[in-house]
């Protein structure tokens, strides 16, 4: 059987958080199931979760779950038809005294003030992910005058960008703070950060989890201009994580679609370079909402991100709103597929020449050089407690298959987002030290993944001792 190296998050919503929608998420390939925290409730949320782990137990599947906080997203407030037509050319007000419920095609409430303070004169605003664009004319104490110049139909609540960036509230809101306990009670895996601008607001959300008792892992949505402005503005922010998200949605909006791409390409290497995940995102296959096939322009961009060494791709609306949830997971991962067929998937540079500072990561990349230069080893399995070991394992490119064997659930669904990672439940203390290594052998030829004759490379800690993985061991299957 082929194994696909990169993942896919499926995001759930009305079209899939029903117990029978989610059980074929699952099946058709999702890896990790996110749950936006901007829409639905605890009680919601609650439900879902409890259904990812039920069903994927079910079927002996690693999924892992993700919380993504809404964050401070600048929006207009609502309009008293629900939505209006501006026209190129014309006058129209953002307002801070305004009622918020009175919005019309000349005014609109605005719930931030610190907006005027960001305003000038030639500015460009950016509302609805860029569809309508404002240019700033002028800016009183309680209002900034601007002209349409993209016009088109505006709805309530829709956010608001600036050409280039420089627009940002705190980055973790009030209803962020309560959502991280959520995070906590739920047991989830991951937590996404809307927003974050600094390492500072990463390291303040993590103080957060760790203070409502998570061990969550903690991946940054790099979505503002100033996150990407120079390559120590985003190392910042990777450094502090322990993965990023390229949210190209507010992100292009900010930076502009020209750049986007070439951003993009520097946030998974630089995120690759410094040991962190890596999940592409937003209108990845944005046309399944409507359609049951992608069009060429999707696969393409698919393909793109898995051939750039992505850990995993992202469905949004795709698979909480759509019609073809399904039907978009199976092809995201066909697509994944064909791209990691190609042969430079496995070729690798990362790390040639660096000089090792840990014993766990000299054994995790000797096990990767091993496993690369020797045809015969079909698989590498690492005895693992934190997940740490192979997931410095999966920035190595290579078609050989990483087994995360461990004892704990929380490691087991962590990984799951791992490129090229899969997760085994397997509890080693079990075993005398000499039945290890035959007992995770035997599991794998079980489940059809080795056979007689086989080469396997196997890293561990020897468990008299706290330095973690530094034990590799080359195994044949007989």
């Amino acid at each position: 059987m082929t194994l696909r190296r990169t993942k896919i998050v499926a995001t759930l919503g009305p079209a899939s958080d029903s117990a029978s929608a989610i059980e074929q998420l699952i099946l058709a390939g999702m890896d990790v199931a996110r749950l936006n925290f901007s829409h639905g409730d605890a009680h919601s949320h609650r439900t879902k979760a409890r259904l990812v782990r039920e069903l994927a137990a079910k079927h002996g599947r690693s999924v892992g779950i993700m919380g993504d906080l809404q964050g401070p997203k600048i929006r207009i407030a609502r309009f008293k038809a629900g939505a209006v037509q501006l026209q190129t050319g014309q006058r129209f007000i953002l307002s801070t005294s305004h009622p918020i419920d009175a919005g019309t095609a000349d005014i609109v409430a605005v719930e931030y003030p610190p907006l005027l303070e960001a305003c000038q004169p030639g500015d460009e605003l950016l509302l609805d992910d860029g569809k309508i664009v404002l240019q700033v004319q002028s800016v009183a104490p309680d209002q900034v005058e601007t002209t349409v110049v993209n016009a088109g139909e505006l709805s309530n609540n829709k956010g608001i960008n600036r050409r280039g960036g420089g627009i940002s509230a705190p980055s973790l809101t009030d209803k962020d703070k309560h959502d991280i306990l959520l995070a906590a009670e739920l047991n989830l895996d991951y937590v996404a950060v809307s927003f974050p601008r600094y390492g500072k607001d990463m390291q303040q959300a993590r103080a957060l989890l760790q203070a409502a008792g998570s061990s969550a892992w903690l991946v940054a949505k790099i979505e503002r201009a100033e996150a990407v402005a120079d390559d120590a503005a985003l190392e910042d922010i990777i450094s502090a994580s322990d993965g990023v998200m390229v949210a190209r949605g507010d992100l292009g909006v900010e930076i502009g679609d020209a750049r986007l791409v070439g951003i993009q390409k520097r946030i998974i290497s630089q995120a690759r370079t410094l040991n962190k995940l890596v999940i592409t995102a937003t209108q990845m296959m944005e046309s399944m909402t409507q359609s049951p096939v992608p069009t060429r322009a999707e696969v393409s961009d698919v393909a793109n991100a898995v051939l750039d060494y992505t850990d995993a791709v992202m469905l949004s609306g795709e698979s909480a709103t759509g019609r073809y949830p399904v039907e978009a997971i199976q092809a995201m991962a066909r697509i994944c597929l064909g791209a990691e067929a190609e042969p430079t998937s496995g070729i690798s540079k990362h790390r040639l020449g660096e000089v090792f500072q840990r014993c766990d990561d000299t054994i995790a990349l000797s096990a990767m050089y091993a496993a690369n230069h020797f045809p015969g080893i079909k698989a590498i399995i690492s005895l693992s407690e934190s997940g740490r070991t192979p997931l410095i394992m999966s920035r190595i490119k290579s078609n050989v298959p990483i087994f995360c064997f461990t004892r704990h659930a929380a490691t087991f669904q962590r990984s799951a987002l791992f490129r090229g990672v899969y997760g085994v439940n397997f509890d080693a203390s079990a075993y005398s030290p000499e039945q290890i290594a035959p007992a995770a052998l035997q599991f794998l030829t079980k489940q059809n993944q080795l056979q007689v004759g086989d080469w396997v490379v196997l890293t561990q800690g020897t468990y008299n001792e706290r330095s973690g993985t530094n034990t590799l061991q080359v195994l044949q299957v007989i």
